[in-house]
């Protein structure tokens, strides 16, 4: 029993490191977009399914210049290009500009968009709400 509780352990601070590992490449990545000029971001919480975010190099015009995604269920995950959305206005973007990716990256793109919309407007940029948030307005039954 010992050693079944050991090796639990074992498996959390393994999944702490590497999620520690990815948390660092996504922060380069961001951080190199970053110097570059400005950066849009969207993001799509996964659950059991692969989660995505999606930055976007732009111009003080809105108008992208580089696209890369973090998508994945696992931490091994890593940015990698978003190719086809150079030269597009991403305040402007909409369903039928996006390929076809799957839900939660479209989700993510999406929220880029709105992110922009809102910061262009001078709205305050929400954020979504935890896990645990979530999980006790289901339980509660509130939204």
């Amino acid at each position: 029993m010992l050693q079944l509780g050991l090796f639990i352990a074992a498996m959390f601070l393994l999944q702490a490191v590497l999620s520690v590992s990815q948390m660092r490449h996504f922060s380069r990545e961001f951080m190199k977009l970053r110097k570059q000029g400005k950066v849009a971001c969207g993001r799509q919480a996964g659950g059991f399914h692969a989660g995505a975010i999606v930055m976007f190099l732009i111009d003080d015009d809105g108008v992208i210049r580089e696209g890369r995604k973090l998508m994945g269920v696992t931490c091994f995950a890593r940015v990698t290009p978003l190719p086809g959305f150079e030269g597009k206005y991403v305040g402007g973007l909409a369903e039928e500009d996006l390929p076809k990716y799957g839900k939660n990256l479209r989700k993510a793109i999406l929220d880029a968009r709105n992110t922009y919309n809102k910061f262009i407007s001078g709205e305050e940029i929400p954020q979504p709400p935890s896990p645990f948030q979530r999980v006790g307005r289901t339980l509660t039954g509130r939204i």
